[in-house]
Order: structure tokens, then sequence, then C-alpha cells
């Protein structure tokens, strides 16, 4: 669970040794319902997004938009981030201890980092493209291109691997009271790791829901007052039930996690104590919220996709090609058969 591994301080002593007894003390059914979430979340992420990789990239009936690509973007992220769930899966299984060794410990941590903060970013650029398509073509009768596409991911693949450059750096694997932990360990002591804390809710949660929230309330105005003038209250309210489940399922998943997190950064500063309610706090609630962040990976498709009508006509479609490509597939094995059975069929009556 890298968030629970993040906010491990980075030096032995009192401070590690009192962090590995919050973390072991987390019951057995509580490590087994985080497995299990891990399980359905990594299942579900998997199959979400690589429909949407098939019914995008493979299948190439795809519109030239920006919006699509992002789309595109933001599956890989999120497969990636998916697909480190059984390490940390197993972690949580053997009560917190890595038994992967540093190398994985660094490999994973890293792809667990960069991708959370890739996701968020390509969700804050869907935002602002969606605005600015929405506005330009109204406005103008056609969207207006204010940049490529490709050098928007590519700045934001950029942006994520810079955020992400302590991660592989300071993260490492230290035997704490005999269990291995795979944890960040600056050696400035725990005022450099409340920073990275702090860079991490910033950048992965604060400035990019204001400009999430922001580009969405700029739509929001924007349709209402086009649709008093056109009289068309269906699309204004289709366009703010879009908007308001995209903000919600953004906000609720990654909040409760940053909340915590902001805590455990007042406590690494003295800002706060440490006392009972944030023990309890930060070992029966913190690992759910945990996985709350996690669901994110899997209800991106379904927003994002499965909520557009061509998203769900291909995937109504998708039973029908499957057949299609089954006959299909018969189709050619009789037809490589048929003239061997009837080449036996002459040996056989010579």
């Amino acid at each position: 669970c890298f968030s629970l591994l993040l906010s491990a301080p980075p030096q032995t002593g009192h401070w590690v040794a009192a962090e590995r007894q919050v973390l072991a003390d987390g019951s057995p059914f509580l490590r087994f319902l985080i497995c299990l979430v891990y399980s359905v979340v990594c299942a579900a992420g998997l199959v979400g997004n690589l429909l949407v990789l098939f019914f995008i990239r493979v299948r190439q009936e795809r519109k030239k938009s920006r919006v699509n690509f992002f789309v595109l973007n933001l599956a890989v992220t999120d497969l990636q981030f998916v697909l480190t769930l059984p390490f940390w899966a197993v972690d949580t299984a053997l009560d917190f201890s890595w038994p992967f060794g540093d190398a994985m410990c660094k490999i994973v941590l890293s792809v667990t980092v960069m991708n959370m903060y890739a996701g968020v970013f390509f969700l804050t650029a869907m935002s602002v493209t969606r605005y600015w398509s929405v506005a330009s073509a109204l406005k103008n009768g056609s969207a207006r291109r204010c940049c490529s596409a490709k050098w928007v991911c590519a700045l934001i693949w950029t942006l994520a691997t810079v955020a992400t450059a302590p991660t592989p750096i300071f993260s490492t694997v230290i035997n704490v009271t005999g269990e291995k932990l795979c944890l960040l360990r600056f050696p400035g002591g725990q005022h450099w790791l409340a920073l990275y804390h702090i860079q991490k809710i910033l950048v992965g949660f604060v400035i990019p829901m204001s400009i999430v929230s922001v580009s969405y309330i700029l739509l929001l105005r924007f349709v209402r007052s086009r649709t008093m003038t056109t009289r068309n209250p269906k699309r204004r309210s289709r366009v703010t039930r879009s908007v308001t489940i995209v903000v919600l399922s953004f906000f609720l998943c990654w909040m409760p996690n940053h909340a915590i997190t902001l805590w455990s950064v007042l406590v690494k500063l003295n800002a706060a104590n440490w006392d009972k309610a944030y023990y309890v706090v930060h070992t029966y609630v913190f690992p759910l919220t945990v996985c709350l962040a996690h669901t994110n990976s899997c209800l991106n498709p379904v927003i994002y996709c499965l909520m557009r009508k061509e998203f769900r006509k291909k995937l109504r479609d998708l039973p029908r090609l499957q057949v299609n490509a089954v006959v299909l597939v018969l189709a050619t094995l009789c037809a490589r058969c048929q003239p061997r059975l009837s080449q036996n069929g002459k040996m056989w009556m010579g």
C-alpha cells in the first residue's frame, strides 16, 4: 500500500518503531479486506482500461479529438497503476513486509507514484480541453485547436516524471524490528519527508482539483447561458449531470487520502500530536482511504468512456463481433479441412 509506506518516517529509532507498530497493528480482517479490494480493483481496472484501449486504439474507430487522445493516455496510465496492485496486495498480506527486494521497491513505488501524478494531470487536461472545445465551438461554430494533443501529453508525462524524481532516489528497503519495509528515507530527516508529502498534496490534488473545478464551473455557466437562449434544457441537465459525476468522483476518491496525509505531515512537523486518535485513524481508516483512491483507476473508464453513447454502442456490438470472429475462424478451418477430407475419401475409395 504505497501511501502507507510513504507515510513511514525515513530514519530508524522511535519514529520508525512507532510507525511500524501502527502498520503492524492492522487486524488480519482489515488486511484481508484490503487485499480483496486490491484484487477487485485490479481485475476491474484491467478489464475496463483494456476495453478502452481496444475501442480507441485497436479498432481505430476513434474521432480525431484531443479528448479521445487524452482518454487513451489516461487508460494507459490507469492500466500501469492497477498493475502495481498485486505487489501491494502481497505486501499487505505479509503485514506490510516487503518481500521483493530493493530494486523492485524502487521500480514499483516509482511506477505507482508517477502514474498517480500522470492520471491526475490527464484528468486536469481533459477538463480544460473540454471547456475550450465546447466554448469555442458554441462561439465560433467550430472547435479551435489551442495546441497539439501529442505535445500536451509529452509535457504531462515529463511533469509526472519530474514530480516522481525523488521517489526512485530515496526509496529503499530497510529492516525495522525484524521486518523489511519499502519506504522513503531522506537523509535530512523527517522534515524532507513532510515536504515530499506537501508536494504530493498540492501538485497531486489541490492544484489539479482547483483547475478542474474552475474549468467545469466555467463550462456550466457557458452552457447554461447558451441553453437559456436556445431553450434546450435537456442538454443543460445532461452536461450538469456529467460534470457533477466527474468532479465528485475525483474529489471523493482522493480527498480522504490527502486529508489524512496532511494530518501525518502536521505530526511529522510537530504541529500536531501523536495521540490515540491519530493512531486509530492511521491504522484502520487510512488503508481504506488508499483503497478508495485506487478505485479511481477503474472508475475512470466508466466515467469517461462507458457513459458516452459511441462507447456504449461499441460495447453492445462487442458480442456480435466476437460471434462473427468465431464463425469466420470456423469457416476458415472447415475450408482448410475439406480438401483433406476429400483427398482421404478418394484414397479410401481407391
